[in-house]
Parts: structure tokens; C-alpha cells; sequence
């Protein structure tokens, strides 16, 4: 069973920064694509950044590129995700989610992850 743990949120004045860390229990790391998604209330869950197993390749969403980056750490079994020039509208719930075998045009669905975390709030003040 893969577990993952998320830590780093908290609250963060407008152009603030935060980093993000989630912790990915198992032996099979390396195996996984995982993604960040975030969710505010009365939103859907939507796909903030991905890392995949081969490569290490990133991808993100719109609304975040050029502002947050993801890294990975297999040594550690933890990715990161950086947070830069934050607004409010960046509030919410952060998941972490990790999958297998999710091929490259799916990378951007939740629906393709098969663990996640039990998320982190972020809150952005302006």
C-alpha cells in the first residue's frame, strides 16, 4: 500500500512564497508519476503540476506556470512542489496523488491517480 503525507502549507501574504513536501511511503518511488493537485471550496479538483517516473519530466497547469516548480527526490521518496509569487486566488487544499502506468496525455487527470494524500491547506492573503 502507497501512502503519501503533505507538509509545508500554511498561511502566506500575496506575493509570498511556500514550498510544499509530500512524503511517499513503498520501495517503488521511482515508478511513479506524481501530480499536485488543489482544490478550493466549491471548485473542482484541479491539476496544479505533475512529475512523471520516466525522465523527470514536469508538467503544469496553466494558471501556475512560470510561478511554481516541482521537483523530485527519489532518494528521499519525496517531491516538492515550489510556490512563488502567490496570490489568492491560489488558495486551497493541495493533494498529492501518485499513479502507475498513466500514460503521457493523462498526466493532467485526477482521475488517473491512484493514492493520495490527505492535503495541505494553503491560504493567501491579500
Amino acid at each position: 500500500q502507497v501512502q503519501l503525507v503533505e507538509s509545508g502549507g500554511g498561511l502566506v501574504q500575496a506575493g509570498g512564497s511556500l514550498r510544499l513536501s509530500c512524503v511517499v511511503s513503498g520501495r517503488t518511488f521511482s515508478t511513479y508519476t506524481v501530480g499536485w493537485f488543489r482544490q478550493a471550496p466549491g471548485n473542482e479538483r484541479e491539476f496544479v503540476a505533475a512529475i512523471r517516473q520516466t525522465g523527470g519530466h514536469t508538467y503544469y497547469g496553466d494558471s501556475v506556470k512560470g510561478r511554481f516548480t516541482m521537483s523530485r527526490d527519489n532518494a528521499k521518496n519525496t517531491v516538492y512542489l515550489q510556490m512563488n509569487s502567490l496570490t489568492p486566488e491560489d488558495t486551497a487544499v493541495y493533494y498529492c496523488a501518485a499513479g502507475r502506468g498513466i500514460i503521457l496525455s493523462s498526466t493532467f487527470s485526477a482521475r488517473q491517480y491512484s493514492y493520495w494524500g490527505q492535503g495541505t491547506q494553503v491560504t493567501v492573503s491579500s
